[in-house]
């Protein structure tokens, strides 16, 4: 009897996941466990896996389609047994055509007369074109491979692709012999308005690859934009004695039987015991409406293989030092394999990133909406300072706090900081090892 298995519902907040990769084609038997499939949220890759023994009847969507929860991914099944009955509505049939309105194949723009400047033509894209834009294309030679439509739907219209082609940049006619000869474009043009010149071009062996990125990098992108786009960041600096930060890690360091409490666990235990004092950052800015939270939920930059990520560590100001760093590996561990799941990596009140470890000075933090607030933690380097009219030298922690300033302005953001400053120098209080 044949089975649809759908797209789990993999966190709270997800609704749609991106099919990655097919690992099971239609007509292919899987045994009970074997992995069909692999699908992206934003924030990591899961695998779903045959409930039961059978074969692979069939498959709605490709790789790269956002797939709903809950909806009918693949069925399973024994050879002869009908699929139909288990298509989620709007699926297209595998024996549907292209569509008709489809850009047709591009061939190459005729040539101008010499001296006259061309226009780029990159390949053609499959999409959805109105017969207006249609025509365009065809008596303008003009096929980019990606344009974003305004119509209904996202239908490419003619004033999409007019807009597209005037922003397009030239080429001089004697670039565009020698790209005819094999020749790439480097750069943006260097001449007047743009025009790209035969200087700006390069030998194919001289270039790397292009790669489109895809998946989690994608809507990191994304949400970098969004972050920028709907938030008034700045950025506040300041540095902190790390006397007594260097003193509590060689302490754990000579210890038996002490979780390995690094740097950043120090500092981000810090930062917790200064948001409890000032909750104003522990907060999340939501249409327009500010909300404070009494727990700190403290999230942390992770880089893995697959791009950045930020797990979240829930009630952190319950946890000693040595219960965050446990947790904090874990979920450091988790996120590199890939294998976190997606509650683990959403409803942060507040971020720490750390690039101190890789010598970093100074940097400017992207909040990650709705918080309102994100703490960089830099590389510790001696600092000379003033004390009784004397210059001495001091191990000094930078830190760069940015702030949403919709919510938090400059000054409620320095006292933060100084509070910051104060439990980092005095750390060896706050923690007993």
């Amino acid at each position: 009897m044949a089975i649809a298995v759908e797209v789990p519902k993999l966190g709270n907040t997800v609704e749609e996941c991106l099919i990655a990769k097919w690992r099971k084609r239609k007509g292919e038997r899987v045994s009970s466990g074997d992995v069909v499939a692999e699908i992206e949220t934003d924030k990591a890759t899961f695998e779903v896996t045959a409930p039961v023994d059978g074969m692979v009847l069939e498959t709605f969507f490709e790789e790269g389609a956002l797939a709903p929860v809950f909806t009918n991914l693949f069925v399973l099944g024994e050879a002869g047994e009908s699929a139909d009955a288990f298509r989620p509505q709007g699926a297209a049939p595998p024996a549907a055509a292209a569509a008709t309105d489809a850009v047709p194949t591009a061939t190459p723009a005729a040539p101008k007369a010499d001296g006259e400047a061309a226009r780029v033509v990159p390949a053609t894209p499959a999409g959805s074109f109105s017969p207006r834009a249609r025509r365009f294309a065809g008596e303008h030679g003009f096929h980019p491979a990606a344009v974003t439509g305004s119509g209904p739907g996202g239908r490419v219209l003619e004033e999409d692709l007019r807009k597209l082609y005037h922003s397009t940049p030239r080429v001089s006619s004697l670039a565009k012999k020698q790209m005819q000869e094999g020749m790439e474009v480097g750069g943006e043009g260097s001449g007047t308005g743009g025009m790209v010149l035969s200087s700006d071009l390069v030998p194919p062996a001289t270039r790397m690859p292009a790669t489109r990125i895809t998946g989690i990098r994608e809507k990191i992108a994304r949400r970098m934009r969004e972050s920028l786009t709907n938030t008034a960041q700045y950025t506040l600096t300041t540095s902190a004695n790390a006397g007594g930060l260097l003193l509590v890690r060689a302490k754990v360091k000579a210890s038996k039987g002490v979780a390995d409490i690094n740097i950043n666990d120090l500092v981000t235990f810090c930062t917790i015991r200064a948001l409890l004092e000032v909750p104003d950052l522990n907060a999340e800015f939501i249409d327009g409406k500010i909300y404070k939270h009494a727990e700190v939920h403290i999230g942390f930059a992770c880089d893995t293989p697959r791009g950045l990520m930020v797990p979240v560590v829930r009630d952190a100001h319950k946890l000693t030092a040595g219960e965050l760093s446990l947790k904090v590996k874990e979920l450091t561990g988790q996120a590199v394999k890939g294998a976190i799941s997606v509650d683990d990596l959403s409803g942060a009140t507040f971020t720490v990133s750390n690039l101190g470890g890789l010598g970093i000075e100074s940097f400017t933090p992207l909040l990650n909406p709705p918080q309102v607030a994100i703490l960089g933690v830099n590389a510790i380097q001696l600092k000379p300072v003033r004390r009784d009219g004397r210059i001495e030298f001091i191990d000094a922690i930078g830190l760069s706090l940015t702030l949403d300033q919709q919510v938090i302005d400059g000054a409620p953001g320095a006292r933060f900081l100084k509070v910051v400053r104060e439990k980092i120098e005095n750390v060896e209080s706050l923690c007993t090892i």
